[in-house]
């Protein structure tokens, strides 16, 4: 959707006297924050229903966080019926309300504007500065996840998720002869639409920088190919490479500028980056060994991709340039699939143990390897803009078994199957959309 977004500065806030309310994210246990959401107030008749799910939307992206509880309205004391009255703060602490997050909102023909606040109750002060955001009525689920992107950014101090969408492969049909289309959808599941039409396998798509373009694999012609789509006009282009090659695994490197894929030749399967202003490409690895999944760091300077040069599948990092490979992971079974967090500090994996699959995140060194999950078949982790949440494939044993998108915080934590039309793999979650 590219409605556009307008944020205007409201000068409603005071300087917060004392420490801001924050959660502070660890590995461990985390008791989820009570806050309270009031409906918004709709400034006229026509605007009370879409205030009322804007309200609603933005709870719902809170609540998956698994970092927030909701104070239930029945136990509310006073309510907010303006915008700009004062805040009754001994009635929001009475009720253990630690954040009050109010808004209105006023809905004139197709145009839709939303203002909202934050308050730290147990500090008696607004916390960070009150939003407008203009858009229309078409766009009022960005609206509402952008609103939630600020409360958990504000709370968090880290950077929100919720305004981003995720490009997956949607299955139907029996396991065996699946109907596989590249889909795009809002990250929680609505919004979704078909960006190929089912009549040949597609795979591993993943996301441009900018969220514009997504790369993927295609068995169109019998043999795989990299395409580039345009997730607005459809309009694909092949990236070609020689003749009897086969082509697969790609992602673009932090700039948008070129992409990084596996090819086969010959039987031998290496790493190559392609410079997609020229259509050049140059060869990372040469080795006889199937080197494949690559990943760039977020700077660009590295890396890591999976290769069974030792034996069997583990993880390796090398200069985005080539040269030689530092082997990182070092524990019992198979490692697959490696992404870099957008952060920088941690590699996401698939791991093969004592016939389980787990999805994991180590060190970019190797070290403080953790397992997030374990099933019969997890695999392919995406992370979300914030490299705070890990969204994977899942799927369930035997003929009739299915595949599924599921969520997982970094820490272990708030387990989530997300909704899809249909079921789904290959997950990739975008940038923040602009």
């Amino acid at each position: 959707m590219k409605s556009l977004l307008v944020f205007i500065l409201i000068s409603l806030a005071t300087t917060a006297l004392s420490a801001p309310l924050r959660i502070t994210i660890t590995e461990g246990v985390i008791e989820p924050l009570p806050y309270a959401a009031p409906t918004f107030i709709g400034e006229t008749g026509a605007s009370n229903e879409i205030a009322a799910a804007i309200t609603e939307l933005i709870k719902d992206d809170l609540l998956g966080t698994g970092l927030f509880r909701e104070v239930p309205r029945s136990s509310y004391i006073s309510g907010i019926d303006n915008f700009s009255s004062p805040i009754q703060y001994s009635d929001w602490k009475a009720i253990n309300v630690q954040a009050l997050l109010t808004g209105s909102v006023l809905l004139s023909g197709e145009k839709l504007s939303v203002k909202f606040r934050l308050f730290d109750i147990f500090s008696n002060n607004e916390l960070g500065k009150g939003l407008q955001f203009n858009s229309t009525k078409q766009g009022w689920r960005r609206i509402a996840h952008k609103v939630a992107d600020e409360i958990y950014s504000r709370i968090t101090g880290e950077q929100g998720y919720f305004d981003s969408r995720v490009v997956y492969v949607a299955e139907t049909g029996k396991k065996g002869s699946r109907k596989k289309r590249l889909a795009i959808m809002d990250f929680d599941g609505v919004n979704s639409k078909y960006l190929t039409d089912g009549s040949y396998i597609v795979l591993a798509p993943r996301f441009s920088p900018t969220g514009k373009q997504v790369l993927y694999t295609s068995y169109e012609t019998g043999t795989p190919q990299i395409y580039v789509i345009d997730v607005v006009s459809a309009r694909r282009t092949v990236l070609k490479n020689r003749k009897g090659t086969m082509s697969f695994a790609p992602r673009f490197s932090p700039d948008g500028q070129s992409v990084v894929y596996s090819l086969e030749q010959g039987g031998n399967t290496d790493i190559y980056v392609m410079n997609l202003r020229n259509g050049s490409s140059s060869r990372l690895t040469s080795a006889p060994s199937i080197e494949t999944a690559p990943s760039f760091s977020p700077d660009g300077s590295k890396i890591v991709f999976e290769s069974d040069r030792s034996g069997t599948q583990q993880l390796y990092v090398m200069s985005s340039v080539g040269g030689s490979a530092k082997r990182i992971s070092s524990g019992d079974g198979r490692y697959g699939t490696p992404v870099w967090s957008p952060r920088g500090d941690r590699i996401a994996f698939t791991k093969q143990s004592r016939g389980r699959f787990h999805i994991g995140v180590m060190r970019t060194d190797g070290s403080k390897e953790r397992l997030l999950t374990a099933s019969f078949l997890d695999e392919g982790p995406t992370w979300s803009p914030n490299g705070r949440v890990i969204m994977f494939t899942r799927e369930t044993q035997g003929e009739a078994g299915v595949s599924a998108l599921y969520s997982v915080d970094v820490s272990g934590r708030n387990l989530r199957k997300v909704r899809t039309r249909d079921g789904g793999s290959d997950p990739s979650w975008s940038p923040l959309e602009e």
